[in-house]
C-alpha cells in the first residue's frame, strides 16, 4: 500500500469554488515569498497571512500549521511537474528514443529552473517534513507516463522498458538537484545538461542493441 501523508500535514479543506482557489493562491504566493526572504524558520502562519492579505482565521480555514501549508504546495509543485512531464511523454509518443529521452531531460529541467529561488527554496523546506508520500505519487504517476514513451519509441528494443526509465529517471532528476545543490552558474549548467544528454544516448544505444 502507498504511503499516506500524515494526518498533521493534511489540509483542512480544498478550495471547490473559484473565489476560494484565488485565495488560496494568493496564500501559497505569499509562503513562496517568506520563505524566499526568511526561510523556513522565518516562515509563520501569521507572516503568510499577513503578506497574502487574508485573515489568520481564513488561513486555518484550508491549513492547521505552517507544516501542513509548506506540505500542500510542495505537492501542487510536483503535481504541475508531474502535468508537464505527462504532456511530454503524451507528445513524443513513437518518436525514436534519443529525442524522447532529450524532451524528457528538457521538460523537467526547464520546470525546476523556470523559477530556480523556488525550487532552491522547496528543496529547503522539506527537511522536516514527512514526505514519503508525496514523493511516492509524485514518482508513481511520472514513471507511469515516461515508461510507456520508453515502450512506445520507434526504435527502442529494450526488453525491460521499466529498468531503463529507473534508471534514467534516476540520473537526471539527481543531476538536476545536484546542479541546484551546488549553485553551479549557467555555463556550468549548460555543460552539464548536454553531458546529460550524451550520457543518455550513449546509454540507450547500448541497452536498445
Amino acid at each position: 500500500m502507498p504511503p499516506q501523508p500524515p494526518k498533521a500535514l493534511k489540509p483542512r479543506k480544498t478550495p471547490s469554488q473559484s473565489r476560494s482557489r484565488v485565495t488560496v493562491d494568493a496564500i501559497f504566493e505569499a509562503t513562496i515569498q517568506v520563505l524566499l526572504s526568511q526561510g523556513m524558520a522565518g516562515l509563520t502562519t501569521t507572516g503568510v497571512a499577513e503578506r497574502a492579505g487574508v485573515s489568520v482565521g481564513t488561513m486555518y480555514q484550508y491549513f492547521p500549521n505552517k507544516q501542513a501549508l509548506v506540505y500542500a504546495l510542495n505537492e501542487r509543485f510536483l503535481t504541475t511537474l508531474a502535468e508537464q512531464v505527462e504532456a511530454t511523454c503524451a507528445r513524443m509518443q513513437g518518436r525514436p528514443f534519443e529525442e524522447a529521452a532529450e524532451a524528457l531531460i528538457d521538460t523537467y529541467w526547464a520546470a525546476k529552473t523556470e523559477r530556480p529561488e523556488l525550487t532552491r527554496a522547496l528543496y529547503r523546506s522539506v527537511a522536516e517534513l514527512e514526505t514519503d508520500a508525496l514523493l511516492h505519487a509524485f514518482a508513481a504517476r511520472v514513471d507511469k507516463a515516461t515508461t510507456e514513451i520508453f515502450c512506445q519509441t520507434s526504435d527502442f528494443r529494450s526488453p525491460d522498458a521499466g529498468e531503463v526509465n529507473l534508471l534514467l529517471t534516476t540520473v537526471i532528476y539527481g543531476s538536476v538537484r545536484n546542479a541546484f545543490e551546488r549553485g553551479l552558474g549557467q555555463e556550468e549548467i549548460s555543460g552539464l545538461k548536454s553531458g546529460l544528454k550524451a550520457m543518455c544516448r550513449a546509454y540507450l544505444v547500448a541497452v536498445g542493441k
